[in-house]
């Protein structure tokens, strides 16, 4: 059984950092892209940043691309979204996502992504 298990969040000052952590099991995904979503109360599911299999290619998006970023461990089999300068805005569930699709690139689309964690939660303060 696949799963992917998030964790690391919780409520912060804005201003401050959190280190978000998704670990998966059951597969590995070294040769796949994974990617962090997130989605707030009454919004729709928004992409937040990707890697590519190795680290080597990654996005974000422009709302967080100077404060995120995203990196993984292949060896541990794990992904991780470091956050600073975190805004009340921030504020969301955020969901880790593995694809499938054996590629060298990321993908921003959540339809390319078959595994999804069940989510953590960010809380930003002002």
């Amino acid at each position: 059984q696949v799963q992917l298990v998030e964790s690391g969040g919780g409520l912060v000052q804005a201003g401050g950092s959190l280190r978000l952590s998704c670990a998966a099991s059951g597969r590995t995904f070294n040769d796949a892209p994974m990617a962090w979503f997130r989605q707030a109360p009454g919004k729709e599911r928004e992409f937040v940043a990707a890697v590519n299999w190795n680290g080597g290619s990654t996005k974000a998006a422009d709302s967080v691309k100077d404060r995120f970023t995203i990196s993984r461990d292949n060896a541990k089999n794990t992904v991780y979204l470091q956050m600073n300068s975190l805004k009340p805005e921030d504020t969301a569930v955020y969901y880790c996502a593995a694809s499938t699709y054996v590629s060298g690139t990321y993908y921003t689309s959540g339809e390319m992504y078959a595994y999804w964690g069940q989510g953590t939660q960010v809380t930003v303060s002002s």
